[in-house]
């Protein structure tokens, strides 16, 4: 099976909400994601996160700590991602590969249709805002 590896970014702001984008191409097109994409070879996923992030947003983000790396198997491939959370340094996150963006708080994480790799974060996103308040993942 063909192995993937991705990185992802869950982008927060100062109110504590995250940032999902909904993919505008491929198999996976309408699906929402936490935006990111492949390694280059050799490349450290933090470099190879504020690269995707600043292609496909026209943005410049903090990588702050890493969340969760899933594993999952989808029919053609097997992913691993690996997905930090992160803050925007620079940049209006303009969109130039998906086709929607939404900023969502904790209560709106279940809006849109996940991806399922993705879904596996948005569950642990969860389990950590019913552990601390929102404020205290910021940081």
């Amino acid at each position: 099976m063909k192995q993937i590896e991705v990185v992802a970014a869950i982008i927060h702001d100062d109110e504590g909400r995250i940032f999902a984008t909904q993919r505008g191409y491929g198999d996976m097109k309408d699906g929402w994601e936490f935006p990111g994409g492949k390694m280059e070879p050799g490349e450290l996923p933090e470099d190879a996160l504020k690269r995707e992030i600043q292609e496909e947003l026209e943005t410049c983000i903090v990588v702050e700590r890493l969340v969760k790396t899933v594993e999952w198997d989808y029919p053609q491939f097997h992913l691993t991602m690996h997905c930090y959370w992160c803050h925007v340094e620079s940049g209006s996150l303009t969109l130039k590969e998906h086709e929607a963006a939404r900023w969502l708080s904790h209560d709106q994480f279940d809006s849109v249709d996940w991806l399922p790799a993705d879904k596996v974060v948005v569950e642990e996103l969860k389990k950590e805002l019913a552990a601390a308040s929102p404020q205290s993942l910021l940081t």
